[in-house]
C-alpha cells in the first residue's frame, strides 16, 4: 500500500473513530462538591426527586436512583409515589419530610445541552499522471493535486445537576455534582449509568453506606 493511500485511509479511519467514540462514550461526573463540615451518620431514608415535566421520564429517573440506593440499604422513595401529578414544590417537600421522616433528599435537575465539535483536518497530495501526447508522439508525466477533505464531528452533551440535601437542622446541601453525557441514546441506560456513578461517589464519601 502506498504512503498516499495509507494517509487517506488513516484520515477516514480517524473520522470513523471520532464518530464511534461519540456514540459509545459514557457519562461522567464533573464539578463535584461535598460539605466538609457534615459529620452526621450515613443517610438511610431518602426522597428522590427528578425535576422533569415529562411524567414518564420523571418516573424512570427517580426509579433508577431509588433502585441503586436500595442496593445500599437506603429506604428510597420515588417522589411520584407521593406526588403523582408533578414534582413537589418546596412546601410539599418540607411537609413530606416531616410526615415520612426522610433524612435526605436526592434531586436530579435537567441542565442545558452543549455542542462539542471535533475537527480532523484535511490534506493535499500530489499524484503522478502519465499521458500520451499524439502531437509529439510521446508520453509525458504530469502532476496534479488531490484535495482530501477533513471531517467535523458534532457531539451533543447533556448536562444534569444532582444535589443531595440532608434534612437535619432545617436542611443543608451536603453533596453536589454535574453529570455530562455525550450523544445520549438509550434514556434508560443513561439514567442507570448516572445513578451508578452518583451512588458510587456517595458511598465513597460515606454519605450512604457501602454494599455489604
Amino acid at each position: 500500500m502506498s504512503s498516499l493511500v495509507k494517509a487517506a485511509a488513516a484520515i477516514a479511519l480517524g473520522c470513523l473513530i471520532i464518530q464511534f467514540i461519540g456514540c459509545v462514550s459514557s457519562s461522567t461526573l464533573v464539578d463535584k462538591w461535598q460539605d466538609p463540615s457534615y459529620k452526621n451518620p450515613p443517610l438511610s431514608k431518602m426522597l428522590v426527586i427528578a425535576v422533569r415535566k415529562d411524567a414518564t421520564k420523571r418516573r424512570i429517573w427517580e426509579d433508577a436512583f431509588a433502585g441503586e440506593l436500595a442496593k445500599h440499604g437506603v429506604a428510597a422513595t420515588s417522589s411520584y409515589n407521593l406526588f403523582p401529578d408533578a414534582p413537589p414544590d418546596t412546601t410539599q417537600v418540607i411537609a413530606s419530610v416531616k410526615e415520612n421522616g426522610f433524612d435526605g433528599i436526592l434531586a436530579i435537575l435537567k441542565g442545558r445541552t452543549e455542542t462539542n465539535k471535533q475537527v480532523t483536518p484535511g490534506y493535499t497530495t500530489q499524484i503522478q499522471d502519465v499521458r500520451y501526447n499524439p502531437y509529439w508522439d510521446r508520453y509525458g508525466t504530469f502532476y496534479r493535486e488531490i484535495v482530501h477533505p477533513g471531517c467535523v464531528d458534532s457531539q451533543k452533551v447533556d448536562l444534569r445537576a444532582i444535589d443531595v440535601t440532608a434534612t437535619v437542622n432545617g436542611g443543608r446541601l451536603i453533596w453536589s455534582a454535574t453529570s455530562k453525557t455525550p450523544d445520549p441514546a438509550s434514556v434508560t441506560d443513561v439514567q442507570r449509568g448516572i445513578a451508578d456513578l452518583v451512588i458510587s461517589e456517595l458511598t465513597r464519601r460515606s454519605i450512604i453506606l457501602s454494599k455489604n
